[in-house]
């Protein structure tokens, strides 16, 4: 019999306050859809129900934006210390549940389901293996991380993200090329340059 397939679990980290774009970012229209919600059916197109949002800054906005998605809730009550907190919350929420956590910015609108499934053909399995995304000359969100470095994640504090993961001697890199993911909507302009 084959092994069975890894769990794989994403989790959309939408809990920032959005300060540079004015008001909540996660809840505007691209083509009709709130950010927060297109992210999140991208990541049910490739985890099915194994998928968790973490909220945080104006919590009721996000949650009518997420409306009926079928995602995990996660609230992130430190969210105001940064975008470490939220990768901290969602590790967390997923300990003992997933072998590996996926993990996408709700503000990143161009991010295709074929790219998730990308991301996740190129882990082998191995519990030191971290699968990003490269784009702009850099490495970056979507990034798999496999249940090795949860520990590493739920410490996490700050707006440093898991970027000194990628470089961490405990673990490997592995990337994925995709540009799309170069494209953030942090400004009003940013938004109105996808539409």
């Amino acid at each position: 019999m084959p092994a069975p397939e890894p769990s794989v679990f994403a989790a959309v980290l939408a809990a920032g306050s959005s300060s540079r774009f004015g008001s909540t970012k996660q809840a505007v229209l691209l083509d009709g859809i709130p950010l927060v919600r297109r992210a999140i059916d991208t990541a049910v197109r490739v985890c099915d129900n194994r998928v968790l949002a973490v909220i945080g800054h104006d919590a009721d906005t996000v949650l009518a934006a997420i409306d009926s998605e079928p995602c995990f809730i996660a609230v992130n009550d430190d969210h105001g210390k940064g975008l470490g907190t939220s990768i901290a919350t969602a590790a967390r929420a997923c300990r003992g549940h997933a072998d590996a956590l996926l993990l996408l910015l709700a503000d990143q609108p161009l991010i295709t389901p074929q790219h998730l499934r990308a991301l996740i053909d190129a882990w082998s399995g191995a519990d030191n293996v971290i699968v990003a995304s490269s784009y702009s000359g850099t490495e970056g969100p979507p990034v798999l991380f496999p249940s090795g470095a949860f520990e590493a994640l739920e410490s996490l504090t700050g707006d440093r993200g898991a970027h000194a993961l990628f470089h961490d001697s405990r673990f490997m890199l592995k990337t994925v090329p995709f540009d799309p993911a170069a494209t953030d909507v942090d400004t009003p302009a940013d938004l109105a340059a996808l539409v």
